[in-house]
């Protein structure tokens, strides 16, 4: 879904709905209230996939790398728009992979579950062609460990 807001038209570009927030964000309302935009919680991701999006507010970009839930980030957020659950999952967002897909096209290609650590993409085999990718959406953490090595570009994290 594209949000065609006054601000994105005047800059030439729709954008997302929704960015990704980092882990244990609190719900996007509560969090655009909270979040004083000091980016405290950037320098503090050793992965480095914190930037500052769209309004100064801190989104994730897995084109750098994954999140390995190390919690840094919530440990520098003085007002606490990031909030460490242990009963909470960190996010809700999963992998999907889209036609680009080099199996889906024919090609052999395993490279997203090579770095899925949690196995969360399968290979179903196929008679007379590649072994297609399947997301264990029950497993997968969302940490985008498959995206950026994707030769396609073929995953999103959603």
């Amino acid at each position: 879904m594209v949000d065609v807001s006054r601000r994105g038209f005047l800059r030439g570009r729709p954008r997302p709905k929704a960015e990704i927030r980092p882990p244990w964000a609190l719900a996007e309302a509560a969090f655009i209230d909270r979040c004083t935009r000091c980016n405290d919680c950037l320098p503090a991701c050793p992965q480095a996939i914190l930037i500052a999006g769209d309004g100064g507010y801190p989104t994730v970009d897995f084109r750098r790398a994954e999140c390995t839930f190390c919690g840094e980030c919530v440990k520098v957020c003085r007002p606490q728009a990031l909030l460490r659950d242990d009963d909470r999952a960190p996010w809700t967002i999963k992998a999907l992979i889209s036609d680009l897909c080099l199996a889906r096209r024919g090609v052999e290609c395993r490279v997203c579950g090579d770095f899925c650590d949690v196995r969360a993409i399968r290979f179903t085999p196929r008679l007379g062609g590649s072994p297609l990718p399947e997301i264990a959406t029950e497993q997968c953490t969302g940490c985008g460990a498959c995206l950026a090595p994707c030769p396609s570009q073929a995953i999103a994290i959603r």
